[in-house]
């Protein structure tokens, strides 16, 4: 997937579901195509398949469970995410922990799939751990500052910069994101600057009142 990237996380916010989601995600894609910058959405579960099969870009799944296809109610598998059409998964975001051993799996099983797997970490220790299993993507995310009004590259620069340096030391074809608090262009011309490959965000632009205006400022910071 060509970077920098701007993911927009749709959590299961009211403002996204059905229709509303389908016209957020048509809004991500109409920017993309003006910029020329890579926007992809994670739509809510509910709408993974229907948003993914009317829009060109890449659509992600918000996560997938740890088990092979059968017995697994309420289970999402790697398997159903790739039939949907969705280009990959987030992994372990802070809103939906899981365990290292499960983190392994996914990410390995997303390369059997060839799905993009975007594991979320919380810090430079964790990152670093992930980094041994080499998933395409680390969003580092400190968790206090997410949904918040202070951007993570404001906040803490630090976290971002130092990330990026652990993690090639460990495997230089990982990539990485940053999220928490991502509002606007500045902040993703910042991520980049501290090393980052892009953002991962959420309420910035779900919740927006003129949603089209925010992403038109956001892709204007990865414009290079």
């Amino acid at each position: 997937m060509n970077t920098p990237v701007i993911l927009v996380n749709f959590k299961v916010y009211n403002e996204i579901y059905g229709i509303k989601g389908l016209e957020l995600a048509k809004l991500c894609q109409k920017v993309s195509e003006k910029t020329d910058v890579n926007i992809a959405i994670a739509p809510s579960i509910t709408d993974l398949g229907y948003i993914a099969e009317k829009v060109s870009i890449p659509v992600f799944s918000q996560c997938a469970h740890n088990i092979k296809p059968g017995n697994g109610t309420g289970k999402i598998t790697l398997e159903g995410i790739k039939a949907s059409n969705a280009v990959g998964t987030l992994v372990n975001h802070s809103e939906n922990r899981m365990i290292i051993s499960d983190i392994e799996s996914i990410v390995k099983k997303c390369k059997e799939l060839d799905l993009i797997s975007v594991v979320c970490t919380n810090n430079i220790s964790v990152s670093k751990a992930v980094a041994m299993f080499n998933p395409t993507f680390i969003a580092v995310e400190p968790p206090e500052l997410i949904g918040g009004d202070v951007s993570v590259t404001d906040a803490d620069p630090d976290i971002v910069k130092n990330t990026v340096k652990e993690i090639q030391a460990i495997s230089p074809k990982v990539r990485i994101l940053c999220g928490a608090g991502i509002k606007n262009g500045n902040d993703v011309r910042k991520a980049i600057k501290l090393g980052a490959e892009g953002v991962l965000l959420a309420s910035g632009v779900t919740k927006a009142k003129n949603p089209f205006q925010v992403l038109e400022d956001l892709a204007s910071g990865a414009m290079q």
